[in-house]
């Protein structure tokens, strides 16, 4: 079943590109008593992803921060040294966005956000979505019919909704 507004978000372990390597950290921990935005895309490095979604959270991130959200986090199907690489490149992580690797898809699949597009290589991805959650609590989610468009998921969409 697919995540909707109301839901709590799953457990899941989550992994970063920490200064000592990578690290481990839970969703609840990210989430509780906070506000914070989650936009999940298929893959670092891919064409949408790096040049639509990415730089709509840069752009907007100081609105984000205006209205009081505490993190934005941009969540993939990709090990935590493909999501750091990918976050300096793109000047996301000097912008202040979390990078945050969702390795085996066990977060992505729990909340229903799963895909496969296996002609071109993509096994287990996520879904193109945002979502803004307070404590843990989905208050906005935004999904994308299709991987390969950034309307409804991008940073100025999300930033209107809430």
């Amino acid at each position: 079943m697919t995540i909707s507004v109301g839901d709590r978000l799953p457990e899941a372990t989550l992994v970063r590109l920490g200064p000592n390597g990578p690290e481990a950290v839970e969703v609840s921990s990210l989430t509780k008593g906070r506000k914070v935005v989650i936009f999940g895309l298929p893959g670092a490095y891919t064409g949408t992803c790096t040049t639509s979604h990415v730089p709509s959270f840069i752009r907007t991130k100081a609105q984000f921060d205006a209205k009081g959200v505490d993190e934005i986090i941009c969540l993939s199907v990709n090990d935590p040294f493909v999501m750091g690489a990918w976050g300096e490149s793109t000047g996301a992580t000097k912008a202040g966005i979390s990078m945050l690797g969702d390795a085996t898809a066990a977060f992505t699949k729990a909340m229903g956000m799963e895909f496969s597009a296996p002609a071109v290589g993509l096994i287990d991805r996520s879904k193109r979505y945002a979502m803004y959650v307070e404590d843990g609590e989905v208050k906005v989610l935004h999904a994308e019919e299709s991987p390969g468009v950034c309307d409804l998921s991008g940073g100025e969409s999300m930033l209107a909704a809430i």
